[in-house]
């Protein structure tokens, strides 16, 4: 990088004050001497602000992307890879040679995150909620040859709803992914509607929820013996894998 200029990346959405992204950024350009750079947050009213951003910006290298416009942001970009095609949606703008790329950093994230825990049984999955964060896991697992269910309040939007839910398909869906932001800070009493007595030790129970550390989905899996992770690792592995694409750096 040069030393002379200062390099900005930057996160856009609506309401940043609560950015795991600057936190993390700014403590990693810290402890790693990157006085060079710096991360911003960028709070856009609109996605049509984007443009304005882009031009604007001094020596942009590179933007995160949070709720809402992981997929409004979509049409101002040239390129996609191939798992935010396959998504729908960019959480990692790269500017190259006055185009913008997009990519899915969410997918690396999630998949180096479930993959230590994975045991032979764990073949079947029931992913909750169908938002983006969910379709982001589905692509995984479909990657990974794990079958899964998507979970939903609405018939529509699902497989299965979450009164159909009974120990015969607890015991054949031994992963249980929570992509809904139930049980997070402050209502963190809340969490999925599942018949949780029918949980046991082969069981894993994943929370993209990471505020609290231990949610309340996450606290009634691990009473019934279940094998529990939040979603903070994902962050963290997603933010990597976004610092690797800006700087050209292969990923693993």
């Amino acid at each position: 990088m040069n030393e002379n200029q200062k390099q900005t990346f930057g996160l856009i959405g609506k309401v940043l004050s609560y950015s795991f992204s600057k936190k993390y950024f700014e403590q990693k350009f810290l402890e790693e001497g990157l006085s060079n750079c710096v991360y911003e947050n960028f709070e856009l009213e609109e996605i049509a602000a984007f443009a304005h951003l882009i031009k604007n910006t001094t020596n942009l290298k590179g933007l995160n992307v949070t709720i809402p416009y992981k997929t409004k942001v979509i049409p101002f970009l040239d390129e996609l890879d191939e798992a935010a095609k396959a998504i729908g949606a960019v959480n990692t703008i790269k500017p190259i040679d006055g185009k913008l790329f997009g990519y899915n950093t969410d997918v690396v994230g999630f998949k180096n995150s479930i993959k230590p825990l994975l045991q032979k049984h764990h073949t079947k999955a029931l992913i909750l909620g169908t938002g983006g964060a969910a379709k982001a896991v589905k692509y995984v697992f479909g990657k990974m040859g794990i079958g899964y269910q998507s979970v939903s309040r609405s018939e529509k939007e699902a497989v299965i709803t979450y009164n159909n839910i009974n120990e015969a398909i607890l015991n054949e869906h031994y992963i249980i992914i929570n992509t809904t932001p139930l049980g997070t800070f402050p209502a963190v009493e809340n969490c999925p509607a599942l018949p949780y007595k029918h949980l046991n030790h082969k069981h894993l129970l994943y929370d993209l929820v990471y505020n609290p550390t231990k949610t309340t989905f996450l606290k009634k899996g691990k009473e019934k013996g279940a094998t529990i992770k939040n979603g903070l690792e994902m962050l963290e592995l997603q933010a990597e894998a976004s610092w690797n694409i800006w700087n050209d750096f292969s990923e693993s």
